[in-house]
């Protein structure tokens, strides 16, 4: 008599579990196929603010280290967004104001206010990312980095 309730408890065991497994797999796939379906990737999320055209300095840079970004505003009244990494080997480079100059601290190459090889071992400008300007404010597309050997004047975006 004690081994049928033992029988008896673990059928009923085993079948509470598939149930509760069942019910798992039902709420899994119901949230996959049933939700609706996003973008994979929402321009809004990577367009970074950097503010309004007349807070920029001619001839200055700014970095935004959360944007791995330097922001560039160039004698002329034009925008470049340079990336923080080195083309050699990807360390952060650094803006050093009285040189007028990137500085790399890893291996000493350095760049120019547009991102152009100075002092190699960098083996090419650095990336840049796409500038837009709308509605008097400047914002920066972090999705698309732009590989660059050299700078050109289309890479630069005005107000």
């Amino acid at each position: 008599m004690a081994e049928l309730k033992r029988r008896t408890f673990i059928k009923k065991l085993w079948t509470i579990l598939g149930i509760a497994a069942g019910a798992e797999l039902l709420v899994t796939f119901s949230g996959f196929f049933g939700a609706k379906k996003k973008p994979l990737f929402d321009d809004s999320q990577h367009l970074i603010d950097a503010g309004k055209v007349s807070s920029f300095q001619l001839n200055s840079v700014f970095p935004f280290r959360s944007g791995k970004f330097y922001l560039v505003r160039l004698s002329d009244g034009g925008f470049m967004a340079l990336s923080l990494k080195c083309t050699h080997l990807g360390c952060s480079v650094m803006w050093n104001e009285a040189k007028k100059e990137f500085l790399c601290p890893c291996h000493a190459s350095s760049f120019d206010q547009f991102g152009e090889v100075i002092n190699p071992p960098a083996p090419r400008a650095l990336d840049s990312y796409p500038v837009i300007i709308r509605e008097g404010k400047v914002l920066v597309d972090i999705s698309k980095s732009v590989r660059r050997n050299k700078f050109e004047n289309s890479q630069v975006t005005y107000a």
